[in-house]
């Protein structure tokens, strides 16, 4: 009967050894979330830098200290777990709260091209026009050159001494 015993005692210790080795065999095993990881800040901060604060002028949302943003990185933060794209998630923001939420212009060939178009037409109108004050043109007239300065200068004069008279 003792050798009944030890044999029993002998297989109930295999088993608990072996469940041991399972338990810590199973416990190594990562568990899979249907969900997928959660993001980090740094995630979704990569993200909310690409779209602008709705109640502050001109501040990134990464950055916003207010209550709204807090709540549009939890709403990012909320997407990315759905698993939505960076693409998606900042269309889904352009389409809700308009292009203003978004820190790229919507025709980027536009917003380049007018300032640049804008400083050369302007360039070119003032150079035209110290051009133009620089040698202004010549008056064009029938008379000779000699002459023509002789009578100015007759005209000049003569316009002169009528108001000194004038005045006397």
């Amino acid at each position: 009967m003792k050798a009944m015993i030890r044999t029993d005692v002998a297989r109930n210790t295999k088993y608990a050894i072996l469940f041991v080795l399972l338990a810590a065999l199973l416990a190594s095993i990562p568990v899979v979330s249907a969900q997928g990881p959660t993001p980090t800040d740094d995630d979704v901060n990569k993200i909310a830098k690409k779209l602008f604060c709705p109640v502050c002028e001109n501040t990134p949302l990464d950055v916003c200290p207010t209550e709204a943003c807090r709540q549009w990185r939890e709403q990012i933060r909320q997407m990315l777990i759905e698993g939505k794209t960076e693409d998606e998630i900042i269309q889904y923001f352009i389409d809700t709260y308009g292009v203003r939420a978004s820190g790229d212009p919507p025709n980027k060939i536009a917003s380049y091209l007018i300032p640049v178009t804008a400083i050369l037409l302007g360039t070119a109108f003032l150079l035209r026009a110290l051009q133009m004050w620089k040698k202004p043109k010549a008056a064009e007239s029938t008379v000779p050159a000699g002459e023509a300065k002789q009578v100015h200068q007759d005209e000049y004069f003569n316009k002169l001494e009528d108001e000194l008279k004038k005045r006397k």
